[in-house]
């Protein structure tokens, strides 16, 4: 049986029983973890923390440093390693950037993209195709659906549920004035339906449910029911008892 063939850097350390695919490249000072499962052409950069159990699928790029050209607004920093915390399944090609901290027992889908300075809390799912931008912050047990955008700037507490190709903004002039840049803000178990769109800098209460399609241009109070474009009140929202998580 032929061995398969990959280019490991001298300084990085491979843990014990780890399976690591055709072609993949893993560079220096990253640290796998005791059992991890790489595929193949994967790139590992430098570095990079994976934990025990951790699971990559072929040609997934885990630890990327940014970059950006004259036009964007945010120049791009060298940043610290990318973390992965035990028992993470990372799907085929991903793109997981530096400087962000996943954390253990989370869901990855395929071909989805997560930038710097972003973090995930345990059991979290993101689904495939997902964009999730810099400097957000996603708590634990949070689903987020296929194709679903989240904009930089953002903070999405634990237990919130955010559907297929929800639509996320964090800059309310659309670059042609100076804006702050600011994300909504989803509280505790709060849950979005498909192809809604949140603007900019808006909050979503606790508990709170967005129907499908809505536009929301303003606050939604806690446990609430909205609908539309532009979104309105339909009624409150009443608690469902769901399996546990």
């Amino acid at each position: 049986m032929s061995v398969p063939v990959h280019s490991i850097h001298p300084s990085a350390r491979i843990g014990d029983s780890c399976k690591i695919g055709w072609y993949a490249v893993i560079h220096e000072a990253a640290v796998i973890g005791d059992g991890a499962e790489i595929g193949d052409h994967v790139v590992i950069g430098p570095g990079t923390c994976l934990g025990q159990g951790v699971r990559i699928g072929p040609g997934s790029m885990i630890g990327r440093q940014p970059s950006a050209n004259a036009r964007m607004k945010r120049k791009p920093v060298v940043l610290p390693p990318l973390q992965v915390g035990a028992g993470t399944s990372i799907g085929a090609n991903v793109v997981l950037y530096a400087g962000s901290e996943i954390s253990e027992d989370v869901f990855i889908a395929d071909h989805a993209s997560i930038r710097e300075n972003v973090r995930i809390g345990h059991r979290s799912v993101i689904g495939r195709a997902v964009t999730i931008e810099l400097n957000t912050v996603i708590g634990a047990r949070v689903v987020v659906q296929t194709a679903a955008y989240i904009t930089g700037d953002m903070t999405i507490e634990d237990d919130v549920f955010i559907g297929p190709r929800v639509s996320t903004s964090n800059d309310k002039y659309m670059g042609k004035r100076p804006y702050a840049y600011q994300g909504a803000t989803i509280r505790r178990g709060a849950a979005i339906g498909n192809n809604a769109t949140l603007l900019p800098g808006i909050e979503i209460g606790e508990e709170a449910i967005i129907g499908g399609g809505a536009v929301v241009s303003r606050s939604v109070p806690n446990r609430q029911v909205w609908v539309g474009n532009p979104a309105r009140l339909l009624r409150p929202a009443t608690q469902e008892k769901g399996e546990s998580t």
